[in-house]
Parts: structure tokens; sequence; C-alpha cells
């Protein structure tokens, strides 16, 4: 059977060498998928570039009990062996440990002094939307001008009128619960039933908008509360990062994938590392990509009329880098000598939670869990009104709340089962902030450093500026001062650097823009020096507001397709 699946899988090889498709979209993420879906339906012949292995419902354990795990899901230890790094993010765990990379094996490194998790490292089809927060916020007209409100930066070479209908699209089949609220500086979308607020999340909503004028929703998140194209609502169990059977959160393995390979036009390839670009010799075009099979370790080769990067913002850029051509010697595209650079994340190590009356209520270990409780709409530096004075930009909160078991109870005996029963209810936010763009957050090759299939990996250079210290330390007042006018006790606020704990958030290293001397993509996220050659992630943010990108990812995306089909058409590329 092994020299039968061997003859097999050589011949599917072998046909793929033979084969030009009309694109190469290398990975299965939030912009992978839908690259995939948007062109595959449109009939042209994608192949898919999938770095992990594929994902199906069998590896989905939301509802398995930590009883059945080998180590209770508590020996954190045997997880850091392997996962130094992808195990500070909580969501990497002994269920989920082999949908992440072994560090060990695809490391990174940071200087001395600026300590960096690249967390969030996934090798499954689906990508990062396997274990997303679902968080999905649009960008306002302000964020894409936001350079000529206060000076600062490169305006975005598009507006919101330019993605608007692409919001409207993706949100639509993606299935996105909120509330409408009219606030310019966060659009409202086409939205779902929201998930209903808990009485302390009410309470606090309605008490900072009396008093401080703020506004608090229920958060807007890729859970379904109503069924479609087959998709379940949310039945409130709680561990989304966990997968989900009723496919009630938005992942792109059973959704914008499926839909493209369910075309017949979209080719998966799996456990495929992509190394390089692969360049026409004789013209300035990509024709393909070479990757590594990460079963056998051998070098393969995929070509097509045009290729688009979907990696992840850091991936793309390091396939980008190891690109390098004697016509194109500090990377590909980078005729501008702007790639890798103005790397952007979000602060998010700002905020403070306290307690709140239970109204009653009991806590319990297996009741519902919501999705998601409230987002905190951006207040600071809003487009109509005065500067702040301590920082450019601004930021949001996310919180919920929560009611557990007195588990600090004192005493033994009933008085103990009596007051173990006493509810602790809490609310916790925490903001997640705008970081500027600047030329000194970086990536770059390290040539000293390859992982185990021999590709060079990344050095990356990250920290703080002033800006981001004094949004920080304003995240945990203002958190402290929301709290208390919502009446809550025992109130506890933190502000903290950043580094070397960044929200999942990497952006701007391929930066759009009109000019081809300042930036590496145009507004259609093609890039300036080679024409057939696309990065359709984050990689392109011109700067990277406080809402979550996920959403605009998916929307731009959608949009540059729409483009590369047009000029596919008229043999433009």
């Amino acid at each position: 059977m092994r020299l039968l699946a061997s003859a097999v899988e050589s011949d599917f090889m072998f046909d793929l060498a033979k084969q030009i498709f009309d694109v190469i979209v290398v990975g299965s993420g939030a912009s992978g998928g839908w690259a995939c879906k948007r062109l595959a339906e449109a009939g042209l012949k994608v192949a898919l570039l999938e770095a992990g292995r594929p994902q199906s419902d069998k590896n989905f354990t939301e509802h398995k009990p930590a009883f059945e795990l080998k180590y209770r899901n508590i020996a954190a230890e045997i997880i850091r062996k392997t996962h130094p790094i992808q195990s500070k993010f909580d969501v990497c765990n002994e269920y989920t440990q082999d949908w992440f990379v072994n560090d060990l094996e695809e490391p990174y490194t940071t200087p001395a002094d600026k300590p960096f998790n690249w967390m969030g490292r996934l090798r499954m089809t689906g990508g990062r939307t396997n274990v997303w927060g679902r968080v999905s916020l649009r960008f306002s007209d302000g964020d894409f001008k936001a350079a000529s409100l206060d000076g600062y930066g490169e305006n975005w070479p598009l507006g919101y009128k330019d993605i608007e209908p692409y919001y409207d699209l993706v949100e639509k089949y993606v299935g996105i619960t909120g509330s409408a609220e009219g606030l310019a500086h966060l659009p409202d979308g086409q939205f779902q039933p929201p998930v209903p607020l808990s009485c302390q999340e009410t309470l606090f909503r309605a008490r900072v908008k009396e008093k401080l004028g703020r506004t608090v929703m229920p958060t807007r998140s890729a859970n379904l509360t109503k069924p479609i194209n087959g998709r379940g609502p949310c039945h409130f169990c709680g561990p989304c990062e966990r997968g989900c059977m009723t496919h009630s959160y938005f992942n792109s393995a059973f959704t914008t994938v499926a839909d493209a390979l369910a075309s017949g036009n979209c080719t998966l390839i799996s456990n495929a590392m992509a190394y390089k670009i692969l360049m026409d010799p004789e013209r300035n075009r990509a024709r393909g990509v070479l990757y590594i099979d990460r079963n056998t370790r051998q070098a393969r080769e995929v070509y097509a009329r045009a290729v688009i990067l979907c990696a992840q913002s850091q991936e793309s850029v390091r396939i980008l880098l190891n690109s390098a051509t004697p016509q194109h010697s500090n990377g590909l595209a980078n005729s501008s000598g702007v790639l890798g650079h103005y790397l952007t994340a979000h602060v998010r190590s700002g905020g403070g939670s306290g307690e709140f009356p239970s109204f009653g209520a009991k806590p319990s270990l297996g009741g519902p869990k919501k999705p998601w409780g409230i987002y905190i709409a951006r207040f600071r530096n809003l487009p109509n009104d005065p500067p702040y004075k301590k920082f450019l930009r601004g930021f949001g909160y996310e919180g919920e709340s929560s009611m557990d078991f007195n588990w600090g109870a004192p005493g033994f005996g009933e008085a103990y089962k009596k007051s173990l029963r006493e509810p602790r209810t809490r609310i916790g936010i925490t903001g997640f902030g705008e970081v500027l763009a600047r030329w000194d957050n970086f990536v770059e090759l390290d040539s000293n450093v390859k992982d185990v299939y021999g590709i060079p990996v990344l050095k990356i250079h990250m920290s703080d500026g002033e800006n981001e210290r004094a949004m920080i330390q304003d995240m945990g007042d203002s958190a402290g001062e929301m709290l208390e006018a919502a009446g809550a006790k025992n109130i506890r606020t933190y502000a903290h650097p950043s580094a070397p704990r960044w929200a999942l958030h990497e952006a701007g290293i391929a930066r759009m823009g009109d000019d081809a001397k300042k930036s590496v993509l145009n507004q259609f996220q093609q890039t300036h020096d080679v024409n057939n050659l696309f990065v359709m992630d984050a990689s392109g943010f011109p700067s990277n507001p406080c809402q979550n990108p996920t959403l605009t990812i998916m929307a731009l995306c959608v949009r540059s397709c729409d483009y590369l089909m047009a000029e596919l058409k008229r043999s433009a590329l």
C-alpha cells in the first residue's frame, strides 16, 4: 500500500509539473481562501499551496473533555518542549498543538534587546482562521486617510467607498453578528442579530455611555446567530479555537476553500512550504513557485500565469526576500527598498477588570459560554474632535463578563460550601491600539539560520515607540475610568510594555502606495515591479488601525481578485 501511495503521489507531482495554472495562491487562510473561491468559481484554474495538512471535522475537539486527553491539558511544560513560542498563545495547547509549527523546526531570530513572540503560526488548511478571535470590524475613511488628519505616515491609495461593496459581500457570506451603532469612525455592516449582552455588560454599556459618552456594543464577531449556507448558529459551547462541528464560526477550511475545491477548478497541494517565486529568465514575470514538500523534503515547482501570496505578512515577505535574483538583488519586488520595513502589530497590554453584581445568577461549570462579549469603540483622536495631546491615533477595547465560583473561599465544611457558591462576577477589558508604522521596525533574512526544510529564516526587529508607550498607559487609565463609572468594585488595571507579547495582527511590510519609490504594492495589491505578482494579506497595509484587520484583509482580497481577473481577460498580465 505504501508503494502504491508513493506511485500515486509521484504521478500527481509529475502532472503538476506539466500543468500551467491560471493562478497560484500561497496560503489558505483569510485571504488565500477568498482568493481561491473568487477565482475558481469564476472559472480560473487555481493551484493552492498550503504549508500545512488538510483540515477536517475529525480534528475538532470543542466538545472533548480534558479528562480524555493523555495529559488532561495541564502538562504545559510538555507542550513547551517543541512549541516554546506558540504555547505562549493560550489557544496552543494539548488539544491543538499539532496545528501549529514546531518552533524548533521552524525558528526565527530577534536581536537580544528586542524580543518578539511570533505566535499563531499554523500548519493546517485554514491557517489562522482555525484559531482566530473572530472580531470583525470595518475600517473607516478616516483610517484610510489618517495621515492627512494628523500628518504622520502615508495615506492608503484607496478610500472607504472603494472597499465598501466588498465589505458588504464578505460580511454576508462570512456571517458577522453585531449591532448598528451609527458611528462614522466604526462603520456599520451587514449584520446578523447580535449575541445578547449579559446583565453586567448591559449595565456597563449604559453607564459608560451616560457618564463618559463612549460607545460599548456587542462584539462584532464572525460567529453565526442564524444559519447560512448549511452552517448552523453558534450553540455557545465555548472553545471556538478548537474547531466547530456545526461550522458556526468562520474558518476558511470549511467555507471559502471548500467552495473553491467544490468548483472543480482548484487543486489543493498540502504540506507545501513555499520557498521562492520562480522568475522567467527572459522577461520580468513570475512563472511559478518553488516549494519544499514537508513530508519528502524534496523541492518541487508549480507554474502559473500569475502568483498571489497570502501566506501571512511575515511569511509572504520571507518568500519575497528569499526570491532575490540578479535583477532583484535585495528581494523580489523591492526596487523601493521598503520591503520588510514598517512592521506593525497591535499593542494589547493595557486594560483592567472589576467586580459587578450577579443579579441573582449562580455560577455553573456546564452553562452556556458566549463566543464574545463587548467592544468599546475608539474615543481618542476622532476626525471631528480636538487632537489628544499625549499620542497619535487610538485604541478600542475587547472585553466580556464572567461568572465563577469563589474558589478562594475561606473555611471548611458547610460554611466553605456556602461561601464557594457565592458568585464572583467580573468584567475585563483589554485595549487594542494602533502601532505607528516606523522604518526601524522591520524583518530581514538571517543568513546564519535555516529551518528544517533548508529555507533561510526571518530576523524580526520590533519594539514599542514613545507613541505606543503613552497609548498603553492611557489604555490602563481609561479602563479604570470606565469601570469606576460603571460602579465596579475591586478594580484592577494594568499597563505593560508590549514586547514580546504583541497581538497577532502583523501588517505593513510590503506596503501599498501610489508612488512606486515608497511602496511595494499598488491599491490592488499588485507589485509595482512584477505585474503578475500580488500580495493579498495584511502585508500591504500602509497603516494598521486599531480595529482587528481580518475583515479588511478579506474585502481587499476580493477586490484585488476582481482586478486580477479583469487584467487577465485583457491579457495585461
